[in-house]
């Protein structure tokens, strides 16, 4: 019976058009005070806070922990003033496809120190750079600081690895808790300790403070997203729910361009970090100012609490709220909480994975393999030829039409049919990008970003499916848990540029 409740509160919400009673009543009311009026205006902008930020920190390892163009330092040849290409590199360094190998040098013939000639330098052995680096561009990253080059590039990808472990025990854990006591204090919280646990990396004075501090940031800061998505949606009315979460989708995008900006300006990573977080601290104005979801107070009993919010969204609205349509949505979910099986408006985790086990088992795939997909196609965007700021600004700037056509399609064909329709012509994308790299560099290049673009109306579909066919009182946990298996793909992203090393077919120049 109690897996039948679940069930049937799951069929009921799998549509904003096919609801819950006391949905449909709620929605009524919405659209009697204004589905997209001021009030939601004044939210939406404020919820573009967690939105930012989240794109910020999940990413941005990308620069802090970017391995940075280098060569080893020729002590016979080098000095103060010698720059990362010279005329003496033909014979004191190896060269492989038009690139200088970063971590082997010429062994020079002992005895001959400050002979900086051909003949004192012996090609048929390599060494490695006993003397240091000589780097090309003036980038600081945690590679110059910490010297993790050549055998040790590992811990670089090894960042990536952890923000997502940190990810992966933080969504679901955000989710719960704010499933538990309301989407507001989830994110005032989370978000203000983010903001610490950033600007404490800022200041680590060592690769494995840093690395403790990037998944504690992500262990806490992970769940902004889903449950800045969620609030933002929850209280625009059906006909503007798709145009909500294809705005907050669009401000993910941006944030992820502007940042790539922000790298291309601050060379530094310390200071990189400072100017990302710090920002953060303003999540302690939702304190005062952003509305809790009437949606969960309502599936928590608080209909008193409701009902205030809701008669300030009419009065900024200025639109009218009728006594008669409250009074119907309170006796509605009076009725609603005391027949539900779910225990204080929850159900258990025995109860949600019987009755939706296999729902939930197919979103997990999905949500594995798109943002492996999603998240690999921006790491690697760095390691293409060019300019690596450029190259990830792009991908920032190609998930907008990725993010409106999805939403267009989606509207249009149906979540299942344009989700398959992207995921197969990202795979179609990527395989031809593969096959005609060596002859067609250029048009492989626009492969790759058309592949960035349609995985992101994926992920837009994707995001926005699973936020619908889940109850309210366990929709942020449901999700979260999907996302949370997702970033089983997340974490094997990072280690795919180590692949440049291993095989021609992913090597691309820096």
């Amino acid at each position: 019976m109690e897996n039948q409740q679940c069930k049937s509160e799951a069929a009921k919400e799998k549509t904003a058009d096919t609801s819950t009673p006391k949905d449909n009543y709620l929605d009524a009311l919405i659209i009697t005070i204004g589905q997209f009026g001021r009030f939601q205006t004044i939210n939406y902008v404020m919820l573009c806070l967690p939105i930012i930020c989240n794109a910020f920190y999940s990413i941005s390892y990308v620069f802090t922990a970017s391995d940075v163009v280098h060569r080893c330092n020729i002590s016979q040849c080098d000095d103060l003033k010698s720059s990362y290409i010279e005329p003496w590199l033909n014979f004191t360094i190896p060269e492989h496809n038009g690139e200088w190998d970063a971590c082997k040098h010429y062994e020079a013939i002992p005895g001959i120190d400050g002979h900086c000639d051909a003949p004192y330098f012996n090609k048929s052995y390599q060494a490695s750079c006993e003397a240091g680096y000589k780097f090309r561009d003036n980038e600081n990253t945690i590679a110059t600081e910490f010297n993790i080059f050549c055998s040790s590039r590992w811990k670089l990808s090894m960042v990536g690895t952890v923000n997502n472990i940190g990810q992966f025990v933080g969504i679901p854990l955000g989710g719960y808790l704010a499933d538990r006591y309301g989407r507001k204090l989830i994110l005032v919280v989370t978000g203000v300790l983010s903001a610490l646990c950033g600007l404490a990396r800022s200041y680590a004075p060592d690769y494995y403070s840093f690395l403790s501090f990037e998944f504690l940031d992500m262990a806490v800061g992970s769940t902004l997203f889903p449950t800045a998505f969620l609030l933002a949606i929850e209280l625009v009315g059906p006909k503007h729910r798709v145009v909500a979460a294809m705005v907050i989708s669009l401000t993910y995008g941006l944030a992820e361009a502007a940042m790539g900006y922000l790298a291309s300006y601050i060379m530094d990573w310390r200071v990189l970090l400072r100017v990302l977080y710090t920002p953060a601290l303003l999540h302690l104005i939702f304190i005062c100012y952003l509305p809790e979801s009437v949606r969960w107070l309502l599936s928590q009993s608080r209909e008193e609490d409701a009902i205030q919010t809701l008669r300030k969204v009419a009065r900024v609205n200025q639109r009218a709220l009728p006594d008669d349509q409250l009074n119907e949505l309170i006796q509605t979910n009076r009725e609603l909480v005391a027949n539900s099986e779910a225990t204080d408006g929850h159900y258990s985790v025995r109860q949600i994975f019987n009755a939706l086990g296999l729902r939930i088992a197919q979103c997990c795939f999905l949500w594995f393999t798109n943002t492996l997909i999603a998240l690999g196609l921006t790491l690697n965007s760095i390691g293409l030829s060019g300019n690596k700021f450029q190259n990830f600004i792009m991908t920032g700037f190609m998930q907008l039409p990725g993010i409106i056509l999805g939403t267009l399609l989606m509207h249009r064909f149906g979540r299942r049919w344009t989700l398959s329709l992207f995921l197969s012509s990202c795979s179609i994308l990527l395989l031809a990008m593969a096959i005609l790299d060596g002859d067609y560099p250029t048009f492989s290049w626009g492969l790759y970003f058309l592949a960035k673009m349609t995985s992101t109306g994926s992920f837009m579909v994707l995001y926005f499916f699973t936020s619908e066919i889940f109850p309210t009182s366990c929709r942020n946990s449901l999700l979260s848990f999907c996302s949370m298996m997702g970033r089983f793909g997340s974490m094997l992203a990072p280690q795919t540029p180590l692949l440049f090393g291993y095989s021609p077919v992913f090597s691309r120049n820096s």
